[in-house]
């Protein structure tokens, strides 16, 4: 099979573009007469050049969030305008300047016009769309009305990503200072400490532990440069393929539960996920036990997956979905139980989810927020407690050699 890139124009007079696989020429010929069209060009994809820029652009570059923003309220926008969804598909994908989303949006409009329904060829690109996406178009191409769910795709979407930005936002000034503290230490490490050493020992000075300590450890760093270097990274891949495991997973996600501060974080961003995404499935159409499978997948805590997996559970069997939130108050705030349980006994769960959602995300920004201004300090002190060690270490042997002279 060969994938060819082909132009062609439909009996009424509309040139569109596509991508599709065939053996040869001439099956890709029958198959857009079969659909109606009439090739003008086609280009057979021979394999880029892996020398090429171009080459390891497609391959290297991503599809972000915002991206996938922009593509669903733009196509939902021409939907709402009347445009048919293959015509709006191609518009979308003459627009978009990322290559690789652009050869999906291709891909999705040849399935298109094939007959495929949309959630259908969405479902083949699931390293680009997510479950959340392609279930929530599945209920909009059911219930009619796949303008409107996509908007509230859209809404779901920049809302998740808004949350996600705010807590990464939150870390990006402690983690700078970190970066620069590690680095700023192992320069006096390597430059600085030697020559000082170099100092005291030509003069005999009778030097404290804490001096010792610092000089044995700038010793191993100046002979052993790039055996450190290689500890380092040798760690840090064991911590990241621990936290790949299952139960590394599930240690990572409780220690971070167990934080001060950072904890509350963790739980109330949940309730919010949680909240904003069976809200939106429900409201696109979705049943609430496949809206609270897609629920799992969204959430990345695996404490909290399992809240949702029994919740799962529960309600096949008959059970409120509140009485299982209640039943996690350790993980869940004790309010998301009681607005769901507001919402099933007044027939209002959706509306109630989406003010949830809306709660805890607001709370999320305001902690955000404070969790600058509570690292802020924290940092100060174990900066200049280290200072002040590297300080007394270094520098007391100085004074020590002063009093001799």
């Amino acid at each position: 099979m060969s994938k060819f890139t082909y132009i062609a124009e439909k009996n009424d007079g509309e040139v569109y573009k596509g991508v599709a696989d065939a053996k040869d020429r001439y099956e890709l010929y029958a198959q857009v007469r079969r659909e109606g069209g009439r090739i003008i060009s086609v280009t057979e994809d021979k394999g880029a050049n892996p020398l090429s820029f171009t080459y390891w652009n497609n391959l290297l570059r991503t599809i972000s969030d915002y991206e996938k923003i922009l593509f669903a309220r733009n196509l939902g926008a021409m939907l709402s305008a009347g445009l048919p969804l293959s015509r709006a598909l191609a518009v979308e994908e003459r627009q978009t300047r990322n290559p690789r989303l652009s050869g999906v949006i291709a891909q999705l409009s040849s399935d298109v016009r094939r007959g495929a329904t949309f959630h259908d060829a969405l479902a083949i690109h699931t390293k680009v769309f997510s479950p959340l996406f392609i279930a929530m178009v599945r209920a909009g191409e059911e219930g009619g009305d796949l303008a409107k769910t996509l908007l509230v795709i859209v809404e779901q979407m920049e809302r998740m990503y808004g949350l996600r930005k705010k807590v990464q936002g939150a870390l990006i000034y402690p983690s700078i200072i970190v970066v620069a503290i590690i680095g700023i230490g192992a320069l006096m490490m390597t430059q600085v400490v030697p020559t000082l050493a170099q100092t005291f020992e030509e003069m005999g000075a009778e030097l404290p532990a804490s001096t010792q300590a610092v000089i044995a450890i700038s010793d191993f760093l100046v002979e052993y440069t790039v055996v450190a270097i290689a500890g380092v990274l040798v760690f840090f891949g064991m911590l990241y393929a621990a936290a790949r495991t299952h139960l590394g997973k599930r240690a990572i996600d409780a220690f971070f539960l167990r934080i001060p501060v950072v904890g509350t974080l963790v739980r109330e961003v949940n309730a919010a996920r949680t909240a904003r995404t069976l809200s939106s499935l429900l409201t696109a159409g979705v049943d609430i036990l496949t809206a609270l499978e897609i629920a799992e997948d969204v959430l990345q805590n695996s404490y909290f997956r399992d809240v949702i997996k029994d919740a799962r559970a529960s309600v096949g069997k008959g059970e409120q979905l509140a009485a299982t939130f209640a039943r996690n108050e350790h993980l869940y705030p004790p309010f998301v139980g009681e607005m769901i349980a507001v919402g099933e006994e007044t027939g209002q769960m959706t509306e109630m989810l989406k003010r949830m959602s809306s709660f805890y995300e607001d709370e999320v920004d305001r902690k955000t927020k404070d969790l600058s201004t509570i690292i802020e300090p924290l940092l100060m002190v174990f900066i200049g407690a280290a200072v002040g060690f590297f300080a007394i270490s270094m520098i007391s042997p100085i004074y020590q050699l002063s009093e001799n002279i």
